[in-house]
């Protein structure tokens, strides 16, 4: 068995790894589609914009049987976690394979002068003990929701709509956010505690840019509605919807600004969210988003606008030092 870095695939190498993926997936859908072959291809070949990325295989008999990426947001040194993604075909667990990449990944971690990692997981499945293990420790739980947007009425957000708080005033723009908003949002974005508390890096205009200019280059469009008050970002709420599968679109982030809660400016934003799409993007019937399990507010708000329990996801996160390797 060898562990190998997949610095520059071959479309053999790329259809093996897809391959680890189908396996793993088949072994526990969670409800979630198969992957692509197109959306595995564009991971491996480009990472996202921003960030560089490290790929490690176990390989037995000339066949990938174990797969893991490590994402690297930033420039090397950056004080932002990294990020990794181990994937082992069901036949071949509890043989030290996760183990082995985690550790080659975990040099390339501490190589690139990071202090710690991140890892997204499916509640149930067998990344949670292997993670806990390793060193691993949960710091957020996510409830996945879906909105069929056939069993929203358009007279009840258009109700929703016009039952906005006085003194505030919708913006909306569709990719980066223009510069007159930029800074505003980017203080709008610490408001959602729920992540600041361990993604490590500020938010500031230029990161907000950034992450447009990600989605942009990808070829997905990204929406975002706001609620202002003279120059303050109150609230706001982010969708994107992907060029590959414009039917389902993604919830981004959505905050309101801490001394503007409690007049419903989340469901208002929202709401005038899905009143743009229908009018802007008719073709999307569907919007996907994850909810941090501590955010009772927010939860409150995608459940009154209709959006229905899909699974459970958890965020763990794991020192660099404490990580074998």
């Amino acid at each position: 068995m060898d562990v190998i870095a997949v610095d520059d695939p071959t479309d053999a190498q790329i259809r093996q790894w897809h391959a680890v993926l189908l396996a793993v997936h088949a072994d526990d859908p969670a409800g979630d589609p198969a992957p692509e072959p197109e959306q595995t291809v564009a991971r491996l070949l480009g990472a996202e914009q921003g960030s560089r990325q490290r790929l490690f295989a176990a390989v037995e008999g000339g066949e990938m049987v174990a797969v893991a990426a490590l994402r690297l947001p930033g420039e090397p040194g950056a004080d932002r976690p990294g990020e990794i993604d181990i994937r082992v075909r069901p036949g071949h667990r509890r043989r030290g394979l996760g183990t082995r990449l985690l550790a080659e990944a975990a040099r390339g971690l501490r190589g690139d002068g990071r202090s710690s990692v991140l890892a997204q997981v499916t509640a149930g499945t067998p990344a949670i003990p292997f993670l806990e293990t390793h060193g691993f420790h949960c710091v957020l739980t996510l409830s996945g929701l879906q909105l069929d947007l056939a069993d929203v009425p358009p007279e009840r957000v258009a109700a929703l709509v016009a039952a906005g708080p006085p003194g505030y005033e919708l913006v909306r723009w569709r990719g980066v956010v223009p510069d007159e908003y930029a800074a505003a949002l980017a203080r709008a974005k610490h408001a959602m505690a729920d992540m600041s508390a361990y993604e490590g890096a500020p938010w500031d205009a230029d990161r907000v840019r950034e992450m447009a200019e990600m989605v942009n280059k990808r070829g997905d469009g990204l929406y975002t509605v706001a609620a202002v008050r003279g120059t303050t970002v109150a609230g706001f709420t982010e969708i994107v919807v992907p060029a590959d599968t414009p039917e389902c679109a993604a919830q981004y982030d959505t905050a309101v600004v801490p001394e503007h809660r409690g007049r419903r400016i989340g469901i208002w934003v929202k709401a005038a969210m899905l009143e743009w799409l229908r009018a802007e993007r008719p073709e999307v019937r569907e919007i996907e988003t994850d909810n941090a399990g501590d955010n009772v507010h927010m939860l409150a708000v995608n459940e009154e606008l209709g959006f229905q329990r899909q699974r459970e996801s958890r965020e763990y996160q794991a020192a660099a030092a404490d990580l074998p390797g």
